[in-house]
């Protein structure tokens, strides 16, 4: 049975999640229809432009993401304290950015006059516009709603595009979030649409490899990695973007049969953090999705996560236990 999307999110438990769409059309969202012939590999950039687009909208980072043939990959970070630092005029602007508003919302923003009464419709107008700059599930709801929109016109048709509802996934430690970003920027890979991860159309680690290669930086549009945990730490993924570049590469090379590669345990970094071995890593990185379905990570914090969202048991607990536990 379908669960409320409040028994998946508990932002006291994590800010990270993972969330995917599919397609509900025989044809496909991108690549090439085989039953038509006809190409919409060009949507794969609608998907990826709207996506970073609303990075920048709402207090919502992506950390990774892939624009797959039916589906679409996205591991989302929530930022609440950035939508709470928010002034009453930036909250309106960004909504506006993505919707008309309200008549006072309008009128707020040509600095007119408003009667006392105004002024509360107002103010409880922009905290909702606020709650929702910072809810995943607005997030997902304009991407779907913007594609589906272009993909009508496109196809001149109604109707549904996607399925009704995302899949979200909880990601409650960096073990989890580590796998799942690697899981979803390996996608072409498992799927024997590209060969590598830097020739991964329209996929985060191509985003990344990219920027590295211009000017030894990192995507605006993404959260950063910003290196081992320190005091002070800018906010970002607490690890090295290189360290990070070449265990996805390596991973992507031990999946592909027909390639060279190993991972040692003990020269990873990443790995060593995390206490993970290879083999546990290979399984988290080709089969995230099946071991784990509302959360993923160690099973002391799906416990814990179960408690906070009123579930009596959490698929995958068994699975944490040994494939999240410490090498």
């Amino acid at each position: 049975m379908a669960q409320s999307r409040k028994s998946q999110v508990s932002l006291s438990d994590t800010p990270y999640y993972h969330c995917v769409s599919r397609c509900v059309r025989r044809s496909f969202l991108c690549g090439v229809d085989n039953y038509s012939g006809q190409s919409y590999e060009h949507r794969r950039g609608w998907v990826e432009d709207r996506l970073l687009f609303l990075s920048s909208v709402f207090a919502i980072d992506v950390c990774a993401y892939a624009v797959m043939s039916n589906h679409v990959h996205v591991v989302l970070h929530v930022d609440v304290d950035k939508a709470f630092s928010w002034s009453d005029k930036d909250v309106v602007t960004l909504w506006h950015s993505l919707y008309r508003g309200t008549l006072l919302t309008q009128k707020f923003m040509r600095d007119e006059t408003f009667t006392q009464g105004e002024w509360i419709t107002l103010n409880e107008t922009i905290g909702k516009y606020r709650e929702r700059l910072h809810d995943i599930s607005w997030f997902m709801r304009n991407l779907n709603e913007f594609i589906a929109r272009e993909a009508n016109k496109e196809d001149d048709c109604t109707g549904r595009f996607w399925e009704g509802r995302f899949k979200s996934q909880a990601l409650l430690d960096e073990s989890a979030v580590l796998a799942c970003m690697a899981y979803v920027d390996l996608n072409p890979i498992r799927a024997k649409i590209a060969n590598t991860p830097e020739t991964s159309q329209h996929t985060s680690i191509q985003k990344r490899t990219e920027a590295i290669k211009q000017d030894n930086s990192q995507p605006h549009q993404l959260m950063p990695f910003v290196g081992h945990p320190r005091e002070n730490m800018p906010k970002g993924i607490a690890f090295s973007l290189q360290d990070y570049c070449e265990l996805v590469d390596t991973t992507g090379r031990v999946i592909r049969k027909d390639k060279a590669g190993y991972i040692d345990h003990h020269k990873s970094p990443i790995l060593q953090r995390l206490g993970l071995d290879s083999e546990q890593w290979i399984t988290l990185t080709t089969e995230f999705e099946q071991h784990f379905y509302y959360a993923a990570g160690s099973e002391h914090m799906m416990r814990v996560f179960a408690g906070h969202t009123n579930h009596k048991r959490i698929r995958g607990i068994g699975k944490a236990k040994t494939l999240l536990k410490r090498a």
